[in-house]
């Protein structure tokens, strides 16, 4: 493969890379040691030294090509810092409560029940249906039910007595 590149990439490209390679060579170990002091894991302190290295890289030339092993040093320790929040954060985090799942039977006999139910209210006569649907379905008081309907609310509670009795009755005989 032949790379056509002008004389001023190329010198500032190999400058770098052979900058950055020194670097990489003589302190990678002792910045993977303090990377591991810091997050305590040594695949993420390698990580952590790794992403310095490729930063030092894009960053070439530096203000002062002497400081960066100091340069390396203060973005290894704050890559590391970085580790610790994502790590921080990911313990913090507490995944939203999920109900049990029922079992396939326990969701059919739930389903035929509920089916049960709906067929003994649609045979009851209308006003209690109503009553009972306000009462036990959106949890509505009488006096609420009473309003709605434009009844008494002593006329609500009576209907609601006297629909449960009938729906309980239809139940039993389907059972």
């Amino acid at each position: 493969m032949v790379s056509i590149r002008g004389p001023v990439g190329s010198l500032a490209h190999d400058d770098a890379r052979t900058a950055v390679s020194e670097l990489y060579s003589r302190h990678w170990a002792g910045l993977v040691r303090l990377a591991v002091l810091v997050v305590n894991d040594w695949p993420a302190a390698e990580d952590a030294v790794q992403e310095a290295f490729t930063d030092l890289y894009r960053h070439w030339p530096l203000r002062d090509n002497d400081k960066a092993l100091g340069w390396l040093r203060t973005t290894v320790v704050n890559r590391c810092r970085s580790v610790l929040r994502r790590r921080r954060t990911a313990q913090l985090y507490t995944p939203p409560h999920e109900e049990p799942h029922d079992s396939a039977e326990s969701t059919a006999v739930l389903g035929e029940d509920r089916l049960q139910v709906r067929r003994a209210l649609q045979a009851l006569p209308a006003r209690s249906r109503e009553v009972l649907v306000l009462r036990y379905y959106l949890d509505l008081p009488f006096d609420e039910i009473a309003q709605i309907l434009g009844i008494s609310p002593s006329t609500a509670r009576a209907t609601a007595s006297r629909g449960l009795t009938a729906l309980t009755q239809k139940l039993e005989e389907v059972r």
